[in-house]
């Protein structure tokens, strides 16, 4: 009876629109706009922020011959996820697109949303505790609900990553670091610490506004700042009704986090009654000096390769990554003590072994065997090898095994000591001029005083724009536990 009052209070524009079963949307990470038509639409509003998306090359995905036997595929679908609110630390409102949303979780959603809900218990408290930690409202947590259903190793169609999906420009500003060995966006703790200076600096720079907040950090916030001073309101709910400019995903992402609050924290009122709920993640953790294989590890601890593997879902490889002395490496709870008398008896040459890693090339005309294996530094015999041809075989347009050479440069790769005091203490966010600008109207724009514009960036209202600058359009400082505008000394 609930569920049938909830869809028909909604207006005849959301309650004729059918709904699609979900399985369409679970490739994606974010969740999906619902089109007119209602079918889950595919979206290309940008990730986090705007201005990151140019930022960092995505990694290549590369593999030994045993990962590649090995693995098994990667379980990367993401789905999406009366009137008595909740208790929350976030502010919880009920109308139109809400209902909808509650209605469409407990219907087409229901057997995704109750993965959701399984995988929660695993990571939930752990991450409560993070926010509680930096100071932010616990509930938050179902930003990654929504984001990722809490899957270490999501992957949206962006490139973005890991529960609480950074694409890697802003995983790199947050210090993850990202690399061909290591990518700490599928890092619980590491990622859900990012994610809370990062919502952080959303908060303040939107003055208090958790709505604002989120919808900054699906589209980026340059974008909602557009929108605000596009529509000339800071109302979240305004800007969804004033017209075509934020994306709709944009639109129904604060609904969607809302609704999902709102089930997660009492499920059974909603028809959740059944749901196979994951024990909470417990280890212990062990500091590794070198570079130390996985199996290994696995061994000493008293588990299996699998298990170390899940319990650190940041290392892409079969080992702990190069350049990263003292890394704490995750183990099963109550196997520190066993791990580290074996591991100090073990000699530095004996805790690791070199493996080849992989990348796939497709043959172009007039390749061969003898000039790709010249190209790679390798053998047209152990090409042929890898490869199962024969060195008389036509290879154009096959998709070979190669060895892939180093693309990393470890001495510039990890955490910049400048960049972690960048994160905490403020940041600086850039605008590329075009024809016609001028301070005041991109003052107006970005919701700033021309002083402030000119002051950031040290030029004078009367001086004229060149197309092409970078100029400073927004400047947050941290000011006792908020993200306030820098106003510059002098």
């Amino acid at each position: 009876m609930l569920a049938a009052t909830l869809l028909f209070s909604a207006p005849c524009a959301w309650a004729a629109e059918p709904v699609q079963p979900l399985i369409a949307e679970l490739t994606r990470a974010n969740a999906p706009l619902l089109e007119q038509n209602g079918e889950p639409g595919q979206s290309s509003v940008d990730l986090q922020d705007d201005s990151e998306k140019e930022g960092g090359e995505p990694v290549t995905d590369l593999f030994s011959l045993e990962e590649l036997r090995n693995s098994a595929r990667d379980d990367r679908e993401l789905a999406l996820p009366d009137a008595d609110l909740p208790t929350s630390d976030i502010p919880l409102a009920l109308n139109d697109k809400v209902e909808y949303f509650l209605y469409y979780f407990q219907t087409s959603g229901k057997q995704s949303f109750s993965r959701w809900l399984s995988r929660s218990s695993r990571y939930i408290p752990m991450m409560k505790e993070i926010l509680k930690r930096e100071g932010m409202p616990e509930d938050l947590v179902y930003v990654a609900m929504i984001e990722s259903g809490f899957q270490m190793h999501a992957r949206s169609w962006a490139s973005a990553v890991g529960p609480w999906q950074f694409v890697s420009g802003t995983g790199r500003r947050y210090d993850l670091r990202i690399d061909q060995w290591i990518d700490e966006r599928k890092n619980p703790v590491k990622a859900t610490t990012a994610a809370a200076l990062y919502l952080k600096e959303l908060y303040g720079m939107f003055k208090g506004d958790w709505y604002l907040a989120a919808a900054g950090y699906n589209a980026g916030e340059n974008k909602i700042l557009r929108a605000i001073n596009m529509y000339n309101t800071n109302d979240f709910w305004e800007l969804t009704r004033r017209g075509p400019y934020l994306k709709r995903e944009t639109k129904e992402y604060v609904p969607k986090l809302l609704a999902a609050a709102i089930i997660a924290k009492d499920p059974a009122r909603y028809g959740f009654t059944d749901v196979a709920y994951l024990t909470p993640i417990e280890y212990d953790t062990v500091t590794i000096p070198t570079r130390t294989n996985l199996d290994l590890a696995a061994k000493l601890s008293g588990t299996t390769y699998e298990s170390i593997k899940e319990l650190n879902p940041d290392l892409r490889h079969w080992c702990t990554p190069p350049n990263y002395p003292d890394y704490l490496l995750k183990i099963p709870k109550g196997s520190k003590q066993r791990f580290e008398e074996e591991y100090a008896k073990l000699p530095v040459d004996q805790r690791f072994t070199e493996r080849v890693l992989y990348s796939r090339y497709k043959a172009r005309k007039k390749d061969s065997l003898k000039s790709i294996a010249h190209r790679f530094g390798t053998t047209p015999e152990l090409l042929a090898e890898v490869n199962s041809v024969s060195g008389k075989e036509r290879i154009v347009g096959k998709m070979l095994l190669v060895p892939a050479k180093e693309t990393v440069d470890f001495g510039h790769e990890g955490r910049a000591p400048q960049t972690a005091a960048a994160g905490k203490a403020g940041y600086a966010k850039y605008y590329t001029v075009k024809g016609g600008d001028t301070l005041t109207s991109l003052a107006k724009r970005f919701n700033v005083s021309v002083k402030l514009l000119s002051a950031w960036n040290r030029i004078k209202a009367t001086v004229a724009l060149k197309p092409g600058r970078r100029i400073i359009v927004a400047k947050f400082t941290e000011k006792n536990g908020e993200m306030v505008p820098a106003i510059p000394q002098g």
